[in-house]
């Protein structure tokens, strides 16, 4: 994608191509309070629905175990988690809106519970999370006019992943200069025709990859932005049993495949299926690749802007209106008070 009015029309696009600058200015501020918090109890549950939820909790989680963070981290969605039992953990609530359903009634179940260490984090002021959080933070990014949530996802996601840095007593702010400039290339990146074409035709696209949050993240966006069926094959699934049900038109897009399933990837897929497989990753693979520039440990964010920018070459081949779901809506479940 690019400044085209092709692409530009669309307010998806142009939020989109507001993230680096995001990204570039971003600063975790008044969070000494809650770090301290989240070091004396050793413990947070991550909460929040769709988007708000499955990159920023995700992502987080996979760099603090890559680092070592000894914390207990978790994630599930505010129905599930009504059934836990979550007074001794940290708990972030995050929602755009900040008028979720969802988050609304875990935070109300927890409040009248007598759990204090709840907090939030939206793109709104004197919302009724911020009436039920003992403090919100509020993204810098602003509204969102998309139905699908992009720059605010990324603002979750650095938000969490700083926050556990600052824990740690370390901090991502070197690191976001770099991946500004990733980030950037990875949205406006060509893609091959050919992949958009094969892609645009599929029956079902599959994406595969780490349970880091990207790859289930663009399964999501897969729906809203292409209107295709789509689904999320968890690390090494897509070789475990599920070629049973596939296509010779369906496609699979791995995310920063894992270099020793390749090979099987290929014999399973591509010659047994028939189908096609593309790659997403810093280096070129064995199959079709769509590369993109490195950024150390955030590399994740730019393999999410990559497969940002795939989804809408793929849906504007196909004419959608990105802006204009037919079903969809902003808030899936808004709280009305």
């Amino acid at each position: 994608m690019n400044q085209q009015p092709k692409y530009s029309q669309f307010a998806l696009v142009r939020e989109m191509l507001e993230t680096p600058g995001i990204i570039r200015n971003f600063k975790l501020q008044e969070t000494e309070a809650v770090a301290a918090t989240i070091k004396e109890t050793g413990k947070v549950f991550f909460t929040g629905e769709g988007s708000s939820r499955i990159f920023p909790a995700k992502n987080a989680m996979t760099q603090a175990m890559r680092s070592g963070l000894n914390l207990a981290l978790a994630t599930e969605g505010g129905r599930q988690a009504h059934e836990y039992k979550l007074d001794s953990y940290v708990v972030f609530g995050a929602s755009n809106s900040g008028q979720t359903k969802e988050v609304i009634s875990l935070f109300n179940k927890l409040r009248s519970e007598g759990h204090q260490k709840l907090f939030g984090l939206t793109a709104n002021q004197n919302t009724k999370l911020e009436s039920l959080a003992a403090k919100t933070f509020i993204l810098s990014c602003g509204k969102e006019d998309a139905v699908a949530a992009t720059k605010s996802v990324t603002e979750q996601a650095l938000f969490y992943e700083a926050l556990l840095a600052q824990v740690q007593g370390g901090s991502v702010a070197s690191g976001l200069p770099v991946l500004a400039d990733a980030y950037q290339a990875a949205l406006t990146t060509a893609v091959d025709p050919k992949i958009t074409e094969a892609i645009a035709n599929a029956g079902t696209i599959y994406f595969a990859g780490r349970n880091d949050g990207v790859a289930e993240e663009l399964t999501l966006k897969t729906n809203e932005i292409t209107r295709k069926k789509s689904d999320y094959l968890e690390g090494t699934y897509a070789v475990h049993g599920i070629e049973e049900v596939m296509n010779p038109d369906d496609v699979v897009i791995l995310i920063n495949p894992f270099p020793a399933e390749v090979e099987k990837i290929r014999d399973t897929l591509v010659k047994g299926v028939g189908m096609k497989v593309f790659a997403v990753a810093t280096e070129d693979t064995i199959f079709p690749t769509v590369r993109v520039p490195a950024a150390g440990a955030l590399s994740a964010y730019v393999f999410l802007a990559a497969g940002w920018n795939i989804l809408i070459e793929v849906g504007t081949a196909l004419k959608i209106n990105l802006d204009k779901p037919v079903r969809a809506r902003k808030v899936g479940n808004e709280f009305i008070g």
